[in-house]
């Protein structure tokens, strides 16, 4: 878990994709980054245009962000992790992208934490907030959640179950906080508002919107996809 100091105006990003021209106006849109804090959920590669330019952008912007599922995916294949032969092979976008990466870009994901802490007024609010890519499991602590929950997870079964796809109800409806969670991964479901927890996954890949959440005034912007640059998964298993 990592853990940022400073009260300051804090912009977090739901699922980027690849779309760094989304991305360049969102930020835009929400009056830059001179002076605030920039946080992005995870997914900032696979199935849109420009994956390698999205990890660049957001390392000279000195972005933070976490881990998302993608990114995951595409850090099997670091030169020297070990896993480049393992399990099942690439999707070929994965593989052109990972040939491309330099190794400034393969130390700076690889660094990308599972979960972004900030205190009570460290985001200029009166609760604290977690940045996850996937979710948390109600009833788990922090530092007992299981790394594919922070991943994957989307829904919490009918009988109490955590589950990566699209059943149940989703797992920020069921999360009692505080903490409030700020999260992606959900596309299908788009954006979602509960009481102690919001989904920032609204499917800019799928030609829909990439979404910015703007605190301390829990201002929501978005900005339209310019086209759909992947179909979407209706089952949502491992989008």
């Amino acid at each position: 878990m990592a853990s940022t100091r400073g009260a300051m105006r804090t912009i977090i990003i739901g699922d980027i994709h690849g779309c760094l021209d989304e991305l360049v106006r969102l930020v835009r849109t929400c009056g830059g980054v001179r002076d605030s804090r920039l946080v992005l959920v995870g997914d900032l590669v696979a199935k849109g245009p420009d994956s390698l330019g999205v990890l660049q952008w957001a390392r000279e912007a000195g972005a933070l962000a976490v881990l998302g599922n993608h990114d995951d995916h595409l850090l099997r294949l670091k030169p020297g992790s070990g896993d480049e032969g393992d399990k099942k092979k690439p999707r070929p976008q994965v593989a052109r992208l990972a040939a491309t990466l330099t190794a400034a870009d393969w130390d700076w994901l690889a660094a990308l934490p599972l979960t972004r802490s900030f205190a009570r007024g460290e985001a200029a609010i009166d609760q604290p907030i977690i940045v996850v890519h996937g979710g948390l499991v109600p009833g788990v602590p922090l530092d007992k959640q299981e790394r594919k929950h922070l991943l994957t997870l989307r829904s919490i079964t009918d009988d109490g179950k955590p589950s990566s796809r699209i059943e149940g109800k989703p797992w920020g409806a069921r999360w009692r906080g505080p903490p409030h969670v700020v999260h992606g991964h959900d596309a299908v479901r788009g954006l979602q508002q509960h009481r102690h927890a919001t989904g920032l996954d609204t499917g800019c890949v799928y030609g829909r919107a990439l979404t910015a959440l703007i605190l301390p005034e829990r201002r929501l912007v978005s900005v339209p996809a310019r086209q759909e640059y992947a179909p979407i998964i209706a089952v949502g298993k491992d989008g």
